[in-house]
């Protein structure tokens, strides 16, 4: 029986499942995955759904394979997606970094759990910030989105996959196992609201020979052909020339790597998302995402309750780092204390825009989510300096 692509109307989801439909709606009919905790559920809903939407779910070998074939069937004019933890994001860097060259729209979910090694497997944690960026190696620039509600988990991973296909860039949808796992009210949208929401890679315009990487616009992102539609292509994860051959010169270098990070640098104050409470006359901002962000609002309002003027910086979007955010408010806060479920990694981003503001780190090693008390505590020391 073949089901509907938006599930529209008042459900009751967890975050997983919320993931799922949400990029059901987006338009995703591919899933490549790998089965783990805490994200194993956002499989088993798609293995359920996407056959009823005329999609694809294969459960590969790994993750490493799992991520091949998300950028194959990107390539073969699907949007695509896989969901996995920690360990299993991992092994998926080197592809991750294979698709940032290939320049492969993909949304990557990470559900993320105590850490390092196996760690907390079924436990909250925030402990892959930095790998997010960071984890394959060489210059680049990535998207990292953060939701801290149900609503928003289906809400945001729209906006994923419209990022992912504008910008020609794998991005990753981070989530904590507390997210994922926090069943609330989900209000899906009409089918054609949604529709009228969604961006589709630019195509190209079937004048002349394809060349998968000759940059037409001024937005630095290349037209993107589907695969077996006749158009000839050649794409590698070698430094490459425009027509997609590889080109083994430091020029050839230093044109592709510098396109591949300015297409989402130049635009960096325009994708990034950010939401702002009581931020107005503050001295200190707590800056948080995730879960962390639902008890760092709530210990704003008890230091607000005895006098102190506290507000909360939420980061939605983690990369690119919204540091012009950060710079203004150094310029009004007296202080900065970033929540976090990690033992600092985050924090390094602030106090490197927030100079020559006072940071103070509030962190949890992982498996419970803080205390407002514990936030609290740690605006009143950064005050007391």
């Amino acid at each position: 029986m073949k089901g509907r692509a938006v599930m529209e109307g008042a459900h009751y989801w967890s975050g997983d499942i919320a993931a799922a439909e949400g990029a059901i709606a987006a338009g995703c009919r591919f899933y490549g995955g790998y089965p783990i905790t805490p994200s194993s559920e956002i499989a088993e809903r798609m293995a359920l759904r996407l056959p009823q939407v005329g999609g694809v779910f294969i459960q590969m070998e790994d993750e490493i394979a799992s991520m091949a074939a998300i950028l194959g069937a990107s390539w073969a004019g699907k949007k695509a997606m896989t969901a996995t933890s920690g360990p299993g994001f991992s092994l998926m860097l080197e592809n991750i970094g294979l698709g940032v060259m290939m320049e492969t729209p993909c949304v990557i979910v990470n559900v993320q759990r105590g850490a390092p090694s196996t760690g907390l497997p079924t436990m909250v944690g925030q402990s892959d910030m930095m790998q997010a960026k960071w984890g394959s190696h060489g210059s680049y620039e990535i998207i990292a989105l953060y939701p801290n509600s149900v609503q928003e988990t289906f809400d945001l991973i729209i906006e994923a996959f419209n990022l992912a296909e504008r910008y020609r860039v794998p991005v990753v949808y981070l989530m904590d196992e507390s997210i994922g796992h926090l069943f609330e009210k989900v209000t899906v949208p009409p089918q054609d609201e949604i529709e009228k929401r969604l961006v589709y890679r630019k195509r190209p315009n079937g004048g002349g020979a394809y060349l998968p990487y000759l940059v037409e616009d001024e937005d630095l992102v290349p037209p993107m052909a589907i695969a077996g539609e006749g158009a000839r292509m050649h794409i590698t994860g070698l430094t490459h020339d425009e027509r997609g051959y590889p080109s083994m010169t430091a020029e050839a270098q230093e044109k592709l790597v510098r396109r591949l990070n300015e297409k989402i640098r130049r635009v960096r104050e325009k994708i990034t998302m950010v939401e702002e409470y009581m931020l107005e006359d503050a001295d200190v901002a707590v800056v948080s995402f995730g879960i962390t962000s639902r008890v760092a609002k709530r210990a704003v309002d008890i230091a607000r309750g005895d006098g102190i003027k506290a507000g909360m910086l939420r980061l939605k979007t983690i990369w690119p780092f919204p540091e012009h955010v950060i710079r203004r408010l150094a310029e009004s806060v007296k202080a900065f204390v970033v929540a976090e479920i990690n033992y600092g990694q985050i924090y390094y981003e602030v106090e490197r825009c927030a100079c020559p503001r006072k940071v103070l780190l509030v962190p949890k090693m992982g498996g419970a989510v803080h205390r407002p008390e514990e936030i609290v505590a740690g605006i009143k020391e950064v005050l007391r300096g």
